[in-house]
C-alpha cells in the first residue's frame, strides 16, 4: 500500500499518512506524495492523520538525518522551486483550501510542524506535541517560527522551542495549540463534521478568507523557510546535531559541547 492515502467524500479530501509501524516519520518520499497530493487537490476542506498510533513522528531519522547523505536530486530541485522552503510546507501553506489536522497521536518533529499548519487542529487525548528539534541539534521549520507564537504566545512558544519538551493533549488544549480535544473515537468524526460544514460553503468565499488570514497574519513564508533551510543545513554539520542523530539512534542520552 501507498505511504500516503487519499480520497474524497463529498468535496472533503482526507490525507492519511501511511507509515503506521514508523509511526508515520517522513521520507523523501512521502514529503513528495504530500506536497503533490495537497496541490493537486480540488477539495473544499482537507483533513490530515495518521495511521496507527502517530500522527506524524517527523523525519524518518535512518534516511534523513542518519544517512549522512544529500537530500535526492528530485527533492532539491522541488526546493529549488519554493526558494529552499520545504516542498511540502510550500503547498501547505499556500492552499486556500481550509486544512484541518486530526491528530490521533504523538506529533513531533515536523509532525508537529504539520499540525502547525493546518487551520483547524482537532487532538485526540492520545495526542502529544513537541518541537524536538533542538534535541537533534537544528532550528525548526518554517511553521514552528511563524505560526507557533501566534497561538501561544511567545514566551510558550520559546519554552516548547527551547526545551523540546512534550506536551500532552490537554496541556496543548490549555496554551492555544489546539482548538478541542476529543475521545479518541471521537476524532475523525469530529474533523470530518467541521470539515463538511466548511465544504457546504461556497468556495469561493472560502478560498478568499484564507487568502485574506493569510495576506494579514502571515511572514513571507518563502523568506522565512529559505533562513530556516540555511540555519538547518549549517546545523547538521555541528557535532552536536550528529551527536543528537547518533543518541536517538542509539537509544541514550546524548552529551553535547556547543560545536
Amino acid at each position: 500500500m501507498s505511504d500516503l492515502l487519499y480520497e474524497v467524500n463529498d468535496h472533503v479530501g482526507v490525507v492519511t499518512l501511511n507509515r503506521p509501524d514508523a509511526m508515520n516519520s517522513l521520507t523523501y518520499r512521502l514529503y513528495a506524495d504530500l506536497e503533490d497530493t495537497v496541490r493537486s487537490s480540488e477539495a473544499r476542506a482537507l483533513v490530515i492523520t495518521g495511521n496507527g498510533r502517530a500522527f506524524c513522528a517527523g523525519d524518518d531519522m535512518k534516511q534523513i538525518l542518519g544517512s549522512g547523505k544529500p537530500a535526492p536530486t528530485e527533492f532539491r530541485d522541488r526546493a529549488k522551486k519554493t526558494g529552499g522552503l520545504t516542498p511540502a510546507a510550500d503547498a501547505l501553506l499556500h492552499t486556500d483550501i481550509p486544512v484541518i489536522a486530526a491528530v490521533n497521536g504523538p506529533a513531533v518533529g515536523w509532525g508537529m510542524e504539520l499540525a502547525l499548519m493546518a487551520d483547524i487542529r482537532v487532538a485526540s487525548e492520545r495526542a502529544k506535541f513537541g518541537e524536538l528539534f533542538v534535541v537533534r541539534g537544528l532550528c525548526c521549520d518554517a511553521p514552528g517560527l511563524g505560526r507557533l507564537a501566534q497561538l501561544v504566545g511567545r514566551e510558550s512558544a520559546a519554552e516548547l522551542l527551547f526545551t523540546g519538551d512534550v506536551i500532552d493533549a490537554d496541556q496543548a488544549k490549555n496554551l492555544g495549540l489546539v482548538g478541542r480535544v476529543v475521545p479518541h473515537d471521537d476524532l475523525l468524526p469530529t474533523a470530518m463534521e467541521i470539515a463538511h460544514k466548511i465544504a457546504r460553503n461556497p468556495p469561493l468565499a472560502v478560498q478568499a478568507l484564507k487568502a485574506g488570514l493569510r495576506r494579514t497574519m502571515e511572514p513571507d513564508w518563502r523568506d522565512t523557510g529559505r533562513w530556516a533551510i540555511e540555519q538547518i543545513t549549517r546545523l547538521r554539520g555541528t557535532d552536536d546535531s550528529k551527536e543528537g542523530v547518533a543518541a536517538f539512534l542509539e537509544k541514550r542520552e546524548p552529551i553535547y559541547h556547543g560545536r
